[in-house]
């Protein structure tokens, strides 16, 4: 996204004009210490010679990568190059040259960041944080984004399926997207689960997710096959359980829990958020929570609402209770873990179809 972002501005900047005399592009990759001195001399060197034949001139230093904390971003070679860099740009550059400048992992620490930050128009697109709730939100407007302006819709599931497939990688996002557009053609421009499952390659990652949602599915088949998958890859049992069922029931269980308690409306999720966050403190109290504090964690229990409707109270407090003794017979006994997990999926399966009552 900065490639592109950035060779848009270039070519705004130069008037999609660049005869290789007027302007200049530094390639920024640097391979150690010396070779960030150079760049950053090079830089100084372009920005104070004005251009051959007059006019303005674009000095562009691209994907540059020794701004970052890193080995050769701390050396005090470095760091004298950025320095020399910086002096140049605060002494002030002929009116006629203007800089450009794309980086990866910048520094916010350092002095060159600070004085960018107040002395040029800057502009951020840094990668979704996964380990910051609401991330999936953010990937989903994202894939939105991209995906209507090649005309493509999605099916609900079939956008948090490729959420969860593709990441939150802007360029693997735009790839399969463009995979997809291919792949249906003129004629149909909605996206399946099934056009995603048929395109998208399965990561780690992905079969975690996609054994939950199969969980939630009733789709034991399916989970186990997911489950065999990661087993036969050296996922251990215990992380699956982790990962893939025990936050998938603990969901279902709320999800009813708060359908039955407080008649909250599932068919929007802004409806659906905030309702829960206009519900009194007292409760909210048992309801998971942001990891900054700011409110209720709402979106994984907005995507397990649908599938809980299947399931009443009773079956997902039987289940609950029966995830917390398979858990327990995967840490302190030695049976059989893939037996384990295939009895438990068998089991809720069992319970969101309603052919089994429990006591």
């Amino acid at each position: 996204m900065v490639r592109e972002e950035a060779l848009k501005l270039y070519n705004q900047l130069t008037g999609g004009t660049d005869d290789g005399f007027t302007h200049e592009i530094i390639d920024g990759i640097a391979d150690n210490s010396d070779s960030a001195f150079d760049i950053c001399s090079s830089v100084v060197q372009a920005l104070q010679t004005l251009p051959m034949f007059g006019g303005d001139k674009v000095v562009w230093l691209r994907n540059a990568n020794f701004f970052s904390d890193s080995v050769t971003g701390r050396s005090q070679r470095t760091e004298s190059g950025v320095q020399n860099l910086q002096a140049a740009l605060e002494t002030g550059v002929p009116a006629s040259v203007k800089f450009l400048l794309t980086a990866q992992g910048i520094d916010k620490r350092r002095s060159f960041w600070k004085f960018i930050e107040k002395s040029a128009e800057v502009h951020i697109y840094d990668r979704i944080d996964t380990n910051r709730d609401g991330w999936q939100e953010q990937v989903a407007s994202l894939v939105a984004d991209m995906a209507d302006k090649l005309g493509l819709e999605f099916e609900d599931e079939a956008l948090e399926l490729l959420v969860m497939l593709a990441g939150e990688q802007s360029q693997q996002i735009r790839s399969e997207l463009e995979k997809l557009d291919l792949y249906l053609g003129a004629q149909r421009r909605t996206v399946s689960t099934a056009d995603v499952h048929q395109l998208v390659p399965l990561s780690r990652e992905a079969a975690v997710f996609e054994t939950g949602r199969a969980i939630q599915r009733g789709d034991a088949s399916h989970a186990i096959q997911l489950i065999d998958h990661l087993l036969e890859a050296d996922e251990s049992a215990i992380g699956i359980m982790r990962a893939s069922i025990i936050g998938v029931v603990r969901n279902l269980f709320l999800a009813r829990l708060i359908i039955d308690s407080f008649k909250v409306s599932t068919s929007n999720y802004n409806s659906f958020a905030a309702a829960l966050n206009r519900l009194p403190e007292m409760d909210r109290e048992w309801l998971p929570r942001k990891k900054d504090g700011s409110g209720v964690n709402v979106y994984p229990i907005f995507l397990a609402a649908e599938n809980a409707k299947h399931f009443d109270l009773d079956s997902l407090r039987h289940i609950m209770e029966a995830t917390l003794k398979a858990d327990q017979s995967l840490v302190t006994t030695g049976l059989d873990h893939r037996l384990i997990l295939h009895r438990l999926i068998v089991e809720i399966s069992l319970a969101r179809k309603g052919t089994q009552k429990f006591r």
